[in-house]
């Protein structure tokens, strides 16, 4: 083939490949709106007639109203103002409690040097294939005996006992891979384990903690067993537990403030994974992949 023949043959190729981009991007929408349709119509759902909700499949409704959000808000004897509060302070303290705890003992497996090492940090990876149904009764006995049942701290105080083996694992692989010569720099000038664990480790740890603390947030936002377990007095009630009392076991249920809470309660996880996607891509790449 000559040059001329070459440069006739490539326009088509170019052509090929554009429809077949064309074709490949049109898929990946058609399926994108597929996965995102429930959501939505979810969304549409909250501005129709309680009527209309399970009649009219359509995303745009031909009737807009604010009822659902303004009974989902103040439908329930407390408002959501409070469930939300709930939500955020046990969210908070959980993220603090899992930051300080996992990264102390994740500190000490990857830096000090103590008997039994690898025996308590294999059984402590061992507890991440320990479903947590198997220590419900166990834990439930011992909070019931402490007075802290349908209070707070059964769902705050074990994450500043580091009981997230997944982060300390997380964390671990993360501190191996900073460089022991700052450890021993350090300790020329006078640094003890505190010193390096608090002007060394966790300057560099970045990534590797805001992962963590968004992991925390959004698993501790989400939870919905543990709440329910402990928690009795509606004053309490964290958001997931509030939206479950708009469906009544008797039939009735308020599908429209339903919806309309459900998608207030995705707001804060949705905000947290749009600003800090990257720096959960980081950390988990920095850390849960090294050998």
């Amino acid at each position: 083939m000559n040059a001329d023949d070459a440069a006739f043959a490539a326009p088509p190729a170019r052509g090929l490949r554009a429809v077949r981009g064309l074709l490949a991007h049109a898929l990946l929408i058609a399926v994108c709106f597929v996965m995102l349709y429930p959501v939505l119509w979810m969304i549409a759902s909250t501005f129709k007639p309680e009527a209309m909700i399970f009649s009219d499949f359509s995303l745009w409704p031909y009737e807009f109203s604010l009822r659902a959000y303004i009974e989902g808000w103040n439908g329930l004897q407390v408002s959501f103002t409070r469930f939300f509060f709930n939500s955020a302070l046990v969210a908070g303290l959980a993220v603090m409690g899992n930051l300080i705890a996992c990264s102390l003992a994740a500190y000490a497996f990857a830096r000090l040097n103590f008997r039994f090492r690898n025996f308590w940090f294999a059984l402590m990876l061992g507890t991440l294939m320990l479903p947590y149904h198997v220590t419900l009764i166990p834990q439930y006995v011992l909070f019931l005996n402490l007075g802290w049942v349908d209070t707070f701290l059964p769902l705050v105080v074990p994450k500043f006992l580091a009981v997230d083996a997944f982060f300390i694992f997380l964390m671990v692989q993360f501190f191996r891979g900073i460089p022991r010569e700052l450890d021993e720099a350090a300790m020329m000038d006078g640094c003890g384990p505190w010193k390096i664990y608090l002007l060394i480790l966790m300057p560099l740890s970045k990534p590797v903690l805001a992962t963590a603390a968004i992991f925390s947030f959004i698993w501790t936002w989400d939870d919905f067993f543990g709440p329910l377990i402990y928690l009795n007095d509606i004053n309490h009630y964290t958001v997931p537990l509030a939206l479950r009392s708009f469906v009544d076991s008797t039939g009735r249920s308020e599908w429209g403030p339903l919806f309309a809470m459900s998608i207030l309660s995705l707001v804060p996880v949705f905000l947290v994974f749009l600003f800090f996607q990257r720096l959960i891509i980081r950390g988990i790449a920095m850390s849960g992949l090294k050998g």
